[in-house]
């Protein structure tokens, strides 16, 4: 195929291309003829060159050749982000990337261009994807992991907010099972649920808002503020669930790769209506990163619960977790973590010890696709029997999965549509205890 264009408009470029064709001047007007790929090459000369207006013509004729869709847009985004309109230029480069994921120079200039517009957060994750391509140069990997670095250090902020409804089979959590045997005087006796023990489906909105703050006050020292809150609605109150948590402290950088953080926290929690649990406590971590693909964190959480609704689940609660962290590629990322977690309440029937492990594996996919898996087992074993319901101490195996589904090519007023469903079940010896519950989201997300 071969595009005609008037020589007005493609003098500044016609040099580039050494086998273009001219027909003979008429008229004081002259007619050049070029090839896709010359004409490409001229576009990309002229942007080189700076020279933004001749440019923009070349590339709106190249659209009209078929099979240089990406070529085009990247132009059209490297023109965008050199004259300074940045939003147009990360639009041109997320579109390449919802189609091809695999494009490290596309994903490196959309990291620049989220820089240039304030969103750090954003920057930083384009380019640690970009820099799992093994095929980059060692020299612009090590700036890649510099830039990063510098990122981290200077991150202000984060927000992240989504809302949407979700269809639950079990909203108040409540026992998989229609009978259970209770020791009265000595004796077994079974005993058939009523209604308001049993399991019980609905579809409620939901939403989430997580927001950080990082501040430096020294030159490797930060404070750290954190809010996190979650909650879900349903008709009347009587299973309305909302939880805030708040957390504050320093954090300090023992060199580009790894860091340590020491937060106080402080959470309550409402269910159906009322307030039912106060917590107060620390929360440590610390993380480092191993070469271009790999982290290693962990973080210890210890708190205190005042249980509005029954003293005897008050007291101590303390947890430890590890994770490392793998880039499988330049767009999908690998975790597995352990845990372990202890509970020491005033009642030792409901004090108890937990560990289990995660599996987690996710990332982009084209046409704008995310995606995540997870999955986690663990086992936990109580202190002391509940004499009601057996002579022997609880023990719990406890399983969850959760798949979830987003696309961020669309967006409506900036917020992404995303899907999730989540599966939780757990066994336990004492069958009173044993839940079952599916849940199915539809949200819409932004990430600021």
């Amino acid at each position: 195929m071969r595009l005609a264009l008037i020589a007005a408009l493609l003098l500044a470029g016609a040099g580039t291309a050494a086998h273009a064709q001219t027909t003979p001047c008429a008229a004081e007007s002259c007619e050049l003829r070029l090839t896709p790929a010359q004409l490409l090459a001229s576009a990309e000369r002229l942007v080189t060159l700076r020279r933004f207006d001749e440019a923009r013509p070349l590339v709106e004729a190249l659209k009209l050749a078929p099979g240089y869709k990406l070529q085009t847009r990247f132009l059209t985004g490297l023109i965008a982000a050199e004259s300074g309109d940045f939003h147009a230029a990360a639009d041109q480069y997320k579109a390449i990337l919802a189609d091809d994921p695999a494009q490290t120079r596309v994903r490196l200039e959309l990291g620049k261009a989220m820089m240039a517009m304030g969103k750090p957060q954003s920057a930083d994750k384009q380019f640690r994807l970009a820099g799992q391509d093994r095929e980059l140069p060692p020299e612009l990997a090590k700036a890649i992991r510099g830039v990063r670095a510098v990122i981290r250090q200077q991150r202000a902020w984060r927000l992240d907010v989504d809302f949407g409804i979700a269809p639950d089979s079990n909203i108040n959590n409540a026992t998989a099972v229609d009978q259970v045997t209770v020791n009265l005087g000595g004796y077994q006796l079974p005993l058939e649920l009523n209604e308001a023990a049993k399991a019980r489906s609905g579809t409620g909105q939901t939403a989430t808002i997580s927001a950080g703050l990082r501040l430096p006050v020294g030159t490797d020292l930060s404070m750290l503020v954190d809010l996190d809150s979650n909650g879900s609605n349903y008709a009347g109150s009587e299973y309305d669930d909302y939880l805030v948590q708040f957390a504050a402290g320093p954090e300090l950088r023992l060199s580009q790769a790894a860091s340590i953080s020491a937060e106080a926290l402080g959470a309550q929690r409402w269910y159906g209506g009322r307030l039912i649990t106060r917590q107060a406590g620390i929360k440590a971590g610390a993380q480092t990163i191993l070469g271009a693909s790999d982290r290693v964190g962990i973080q210890l959480d210890m708190r205190h619960t005042e249980a509005l609704f029954d003293p005897g689940y008050s007291g101590w609660q303390a947890g430890l977790y590890g994770t490392f962290e793998h880039a499988l590629s330049r767009s999908l990322i690998g975790s597995v973590s352990v845990f372990g977690r202890r509970d020491w309440l005033n009642e030792a029937a409901y004090s108890n010890k937990e560990a289990g492990t995660s599996l987690a594996f996710g990332g982009e996919l084209p046409h704008g696709i995310n995606f995540s898996l997870s999955g986690t087992a663990s086992h936990a074993v109580y202190d002391a029997p509940l004499q009601f319901f057996s002579a022997e101490p609880r023990r719990d195996w406890r399983l969850s999965a959760r798949a979830t589904l987003g696309n961020r090519g669309i967006r409506v007023f900036g917020f992404s549509p995303e899907l999730s469903l989540a599966y939780a079940r757990t066994d336990s010896s004492i069958a009173f205890y044993s839940t079952d519950r599916l849940r199915f989201r539809v949200a819409l997300a932004r990430y600021f």
